[in-house]
């Protein structure tokens, strides 16, 4: 029976109902990210040093401190936007893309049980990272406030993204020496922890390259590690490869990787690539999403609420794989390789203790300089490195405690520009302690 006109009806029945919970009102306040900040600092040393360069080795983003997203590419982009107009386009991105992402990207084997139903287009990584998080808790254990897994010194959003759709964040045990790599007695345990408190692992992040530290894995131990987390009861996990076309060796093979997976396994594992990092895309806001179907239906019906990706961050997608990424992608990966060499070679002569892998970034400790100064972390020398020295990086204390001693480099320049901005950290730390 229908309720009378005058009578309050609920959209759900009620015992779909969310439960009433205060839960909210204790909640830390999650913090803006500082990493938009850290070019303000910049500033105050142009004022003080007019026609003085500059270095900003902080970049995490290709399409600033290289060329970017090649003109052809975008040309190409803009005649798919033309030819396909302005209307809306479904929650999932368009066909057209999902095959483009199968077949002109990965290149998947039709053995792989991954076909075009498999891939949902994002507004870049963060928004395909939200929609993850919601999707591994309900589908997972199907509890809010369950943990997701990341590394000791992981990605500013890494703590906080997780958090605001009704996950805790849990930094597992690892050691700098290793790059804080996983091992299976971390995530072992992450899930002993975790169940002391009668929670459960959502998920475990994989991110390979690793941001912030640049630590890279070999395919073969990121797969051992999944398996583990998978084996001690995390529902999901999701492998972050924004930054693996970003290496002078290959490019991750996801037909090969899936081969280290059993079927029950690829119900459970999510990959997360895109354009802002390889093709130096960031503010054309395309990543895409690989998951099991049942991880799909659940995103793209939230989505068909939310937020639905633009068609021409899809357009600049397929016109760069339509081109062929390797090719597509060489003005950022060619000079950052280049950088990445030059950056070893240099930090080796000076005797720095640092990680070093593929993508971006180098990981650098600075905790000698940092305690003949008497500060307790790196951030203060953020400040310092940009206001005295014109040299912008990211202190490492940002991204969680363990990372106070170091500072994140981003080596996403020329070369040049790269040798420049080691030269001036070089000075800096010299005089900070002279």
């Amino acid at each position: 029976m229908q309720p009378a006109p005058d009578v309050p009806v609920p959209v759900v029945p009620e015992a779909n109902l969310v439960p009433a919970s205060d839960h909210l009102q204790r909640m830390a306040d999650i913090p803006p990210s500082r990493m938009f900040l850290i070019k303000k600092n910049l500033a105050v040393y142009r004022e003080r040093n007019p026609g003085s360069p500059t270095y900003d080795a902080s970049q995490g983003d290709g399409g600033a401190s290289l060329p970017g997203v090649p003109q052809e590419v975008l040309e190409r982009a803009q005649a798919l936007q033309l030819e396909r107009g302005t209307s809306y386009d479904m929650p999932f991105g368009t066909q057209s893309f999902r095959r483009a992402v199968v077949e002109d990207y990965w290149k998947l084997d039709p053995a792989s049980g991954l076909g075009p139903a498999n891939v949902v287009a994002t507004v870049g990584g963060r928004d395909a990272l939200m929609k993850a998080y919601a999707a591994m808790l309900a589908l997972g254990h199907g509890r809010q406030g369950d943990y997701v897994v990341v590394s000791r010194v992981p990605w500013i959003s890494y703590n906080w993204g997780p958090y605001g759709v009704g996950a805790n964040v849990l930094r597992a045990p690892g050691r700098p020496e290793e790059g804080w790599a996983y091992s299976e007695e971390a995530l072992a345990a992450c899930v002993e922890y975790a169940a002391g408190q009668g929670r459960k692992i959502a998920a475990v992040i994989i991110t390979n390259p690793d941001n912030p530290t640049g630590h890279t894995l070999p395919p073969e131990r990121q797969a051992e590690l999944a398996k583990a987390a998978l084996r001690l009861g995390a529902a999901f996990v999701l492998f972050d490869w924004m930054y693996h076309f970003v290496t002078d060796e290959s490019p991750m093979d996801l037909n090969a990787f899936l081969g280290y997976f059993d079927a029950g396994e690829r119900g459970r594992i999510i990959f997360l690539d895109g354009l802002t990092k390889s093709l130096g895309g960031s503010n054309v806001r395309n990543a895409h999403l690989i998951a099991p179907e049942r991880v799909v239906k659940y995103i793209v019906a939230r989505a068909s609420h939310t937020v639905i990706p633009s068609y021409y961050s899809m357009a600049v997608a397929m016109a760069a794989y339509e081109m062929g990424y390797a090719r597509a992608s060489r003005t950022i990966v060619e000079p950052t390789n280049q950088s990445r060499k030059a950056l070893r070679a240099f930090l080796q002569e000076h005797g720095f203790t640092f990680v070093l892998g593929k993508g971006y970034y180098a990981f650098i400790n600075v905790g000698d300089w940092l305690r003949r100064k008497g500060w307790a972390d790196s951030e203060p020398l953020g400040g310092y490195l940009a206001q005295e020295h014109g040299l912008a990086v990211v202190p490492g204390a940002f991204f969680s405690p363990d990372g106070g001693d170091w500072i994140r480099f981003s080596y996403a320049t020329p070369v040049e520009r790269t040798l420049g901005a080691a030269e001036r950290l070089v000075e800096g730390l010299n005089e900070l302690v002279a």
